[in-house]
């Protein structure tokens, strides 16, 4: 996963009407968590941050006053209705350490012949990986599976220095068989006379 690189303004303002002027500015209040220090609150460049946010799990790297600051978004607070962000918890990293995530599932491929469906349990698996090299997401091959199948979270091949931190028997995918439409009782009736 590639770095995004963002400048980091030091924020001394607190509260609703600083955080609104924030805001006003196309601007994003954030505050920095991690490793035993003091939380640093800060100001994030609005339209860089979004597009930065597309990517689950994106490293940052932030330039606060000349010094680099590693760091991975933690929690991200959206407007409900214009789907703006308004803040951002972000989690000081470094390189080499690992850190707790969740990554989401995808699968691919063909199920067997026949009228099953698809159903996601789980979305996403809590994994552990470095820092510097959280995957996006993790695949998984529904190829061949029939109703009554199942993916477990350890069938899952994951990327390389990726670790599942979950249970690993936990039921990730499951295929059903679909269910056939019942006809209604005045439909029948209206058959058998006609």
């Amino acid at each position: 996963m590639a770095e995004v690189k963002l400048t980091a303004e030091i924020r001394t303002a607190f509260g609703k009407g600083a955080a609104r002027q924030i805001r006003r500015e196309d601007k994003v209040p954030a505050v920095i968590y991690g490793h035993g220090a003091d939380t640093v609150h800060v100001t994030l460049p609005g339209h860089e941050l979004m597009m930065a946010l597309k990517t689950a799990n994106a490293l940052l790297s932030l330039d606060i006053e000349g010094r680099t600051e590693l760091v991975i978004p933690k929690a991200v607070q959206r407007d409900a209705i214009k789907r703006n962000l308004t803040h951002v918890d972000l989690l000081a990293v470094k390189r080499g350490e690992k850190v707790t995530v969740e990554v989401s599932v995808h699968a691919e491929g063909d199920l067997a012949p026949g009228a099953n469906l698809l159903e996601y349990v789980l979305n996403t698996l809590t994994v552990e990986a470095e820092a510097t090299h959280i995957p996006e997401s993790v695949t998984v091959s529904v190829a061949g599976l029939d109703a009554g199948d199942s993916v477990l979270a350890k069938d899952i091949t994951l990327p390389a220095g990726t670790v599942l931190d979950m249970d690993e028997d936990a039921v990730v995918i499951q295929i059903v068989a679909a269910q056939a439409e019942e006809a209604a009782p005045e439909a029948e009736a209206e058959g058998v006379e006609a």
